[in-house]
């Protein structure tokens, strides 16, 4: 087990609050850092490249020394056509950790090696987890049942055994994890560190419209919807927000694959949420969040 050398000493916390389309911005990243875990974003949650490089620079301008690394999420996929000049744009900015979803591939991972970056790759198998091995990442996010956006359908006990028999770096775990004592429980099945989606998105740095975070709220691990109909790739989707769009939940048409022309449009009318989303009652600010999980991990261990 290992957390990364260059995060050794900067985290209050050994977690990463994940990178959610239309939902992560310099807000909520910043917040996050300042308050001890890694803060992430997507470079498409800007509409340009340059954007994408101006929030960079706005994060790092709100850092503080102390800060916990950020990072940039970049979707490696033939239909993104940003891919190439968002990835520059990460080497050039010299981005601590790069996050990578639906590819991994070596020359990238070799580029942001030499900008003296990490990079971490998300997967729902071993098989995945086995190709992002011979890639050379450093991390693999083991995306686990439960998980909110593309998940997977493993048990994250199964997942995370598996991940380690191929893959001696650092393991961080996704699926429903919302407190301090989950992310604890996380470390003691073997991963290094947990993944916080959901939970964020409820909270009021988060860019997510004020209704999908109200619909946090009033929703349980009943309400979500495990369907590749939405987006292409099978994920978690808010039943009501399925509703909410005029579709019925229970008899969606078959989508083609995946699409980022069309990603957008799906995802901002509806919403995602994993199955976590039951213990979910408050939309505070995400640096009180993150206090907050640090006090329930640190209240687990001494009862442990």
């Amino acid at each position: 087990m290992a957390i990364p050398g260059q995060f050794e000493g900067r985290l209050k916390l050994p977690a990463i609050v994940a990178p959610m389309f239309l939902v992560s911005g310099p807000d909520l990243v910043a917040e996050c850092c300042n308050a001890g875990l890694v803060g992430t974003f997507p470079a498409l949650n800007h509409r340009t490249t340059e954007g994408f490089r101006g929030w960079i620079h706005e994060i790092r301008a709100r850092l503080k020394p102390d800060a916990a690394p950020f990072g940039v999420n970049l979707i490696v996929h033939k239909t993104n056509p940003r891919l190439e000049a968002d990835l520059q744009v990460c080497i050039e900015e010299r981005v601590p950790l790069v996050i990578t979803s639906l590819g991994a591939v070596p020359e990238l991972v070799s580029r942001v090696h030499g900008a003296g970056g990490l990079v971490f790759h998300d997967v729902i198998n071993a098989r995945h987890a086995q190709k992002a091995a011979e890639a050379g990442v450093d991390g693999i996010i083991a995306v686990s049942a439960g998980a909110g956006g593309h998940a997977g359908t493993l048990s994250p006990f199964a997942l995370v055994e598996e991940i380690r028999a191929v893959f001696g770096g650092t393991v961080v775990l996704a699926g429903a994890i919302n407190s301090g004592a989950q992310v604890l429980a996380a470390r003691a099945m073997g991963a290094d560190m947990a993944y916080l989606g959901t939970r964020f998105i409820a909270t009021a740095e988060s860019m997510a419209p004020d209704a999908y975070k109200r619909m946090l709220v009033a929703s349980r691990a009943a309400d979500v919807l495990y369907t590749p109909a939405i987006s292409g790739v099978a994920a978690n989707f808010l039943r009501p927000s399925i509703v909410q769009a005029g579709l019925d939940p229970d008899n969606l048409s078959t989508h083609g694959t995946l699409d980022m022309a069309n990603e957008a449009k799906a995802w901002k009318t509806v919403w995602s949420a994993g199955h976590g989303v039951g213990s979910i009652h408050d939309i505070p600010p995400a640096g009180a969040l993150c206090e907050r999980l640090v006090a329930e991990y640190a209240a687990a261990r001494a009862a442990l």
